[in-house]
């Protein structure tokens, strides 16, 4: 925890808030703070700044708040990913926003089994404490934006246009013809399938929407390997 995030309901005045349970817990048993002592704030999908503690016990934790500056910029690249293995898109979740992140379009493939999007993974509430975590460790404020789509031609045809329009279209596949690079100063659509890859008819409909077929190798990496390994290309 590189700031500690506020909630709404954590404010009791427009300057103050009172924190409890896991926070708490970090605040006192990994930086140690005590009475007096200033941290690194932000309110969610708010500015950062500084809180000065001014009461706390074992139960609650009382702040004055000094929120004077913006959250770091969001990354240029936007998300299409086919639904990982449920554990996994948690842990990948998490670290999309760290990275900044801030559009996920989660779509069905062919090869991503039907069973993943009964998860509790994918309730609103566990999405949003993943979301949480990545913020909280990379100093930002601002919730990613994730839509799950769970028809994939009807997304292609329908949705993809709107997604992607005033972007440069990538897709990661094994074979692709390119090599993976973006424009200068251009803003990215990324689009990555399952670990068993897309499908032929699946990478000839993103083709149709204008996407660049590029890949990294002979050899198939897992989705979480793949993902901060091609943003770090891009970046």
């Amino acid at each position: 925890m590189n700031i500690v995030l506020l909630l709404d309901e954590d404010f009791v005045d427009r300057d103050r808030v009172v924190i409890s349970g896991r926070r708490l817990e970090h605040i006192t048993e990994v930086h140690g703070a005590v009475e007096g002592d200033s941290l690194r704030v932000g309110k969610l999908n708010g500015k950062l700044g500084e809180g000065r503690i001014l009461s706390m016990d074992d139960e609650k934790l009382e702040m004055k708040l000094e929120l004077y500056e913006d959250p770091p910029p969001p990354s240029d690249i936007q998300l299409v990913m086919a639904m990982p293995r449920p554990k996994v898109f948690r842990r990948m979740l998490q670290d999309m926003t760290t990275m900044g992140i801030k559009k996920i379009n989660v779509i069905k493939t062919w090869k991503v089994e039907k069973s993943f999007w009964e998860s509790p993974v994918l309730d609103e509430e566990k999405l949003r404490e993943s979301m949480i975590l990545g913020l909280e460790q990379a100093k930002d404020t601002i919730l990613p934006e994730i839509r799950v789509y769970k028809r994939f031609k009807p997304f292609v045809e329908d949705e993809l246009p709107d997604i992607i329009r005033g972007t440069e279209c990538l897709l990661g596949h094994p074979g692709g013809e390119s090599s993976c690079e973006k424009s200068e100063g251009c803003k990215v659509t990324l689009a990555i399938g399952p670990e068993g890859g897309f499908t032929p008819y699946e990478v000839e409909m993103f083709k149709s929407q204008g996407f660049k077929v590029f890949s990294l190798g002979e050899r198939i990496l897992r989705v979480e390997t793949v993902l901060p390994y091609i943003l770090g290309k891009l970046s």
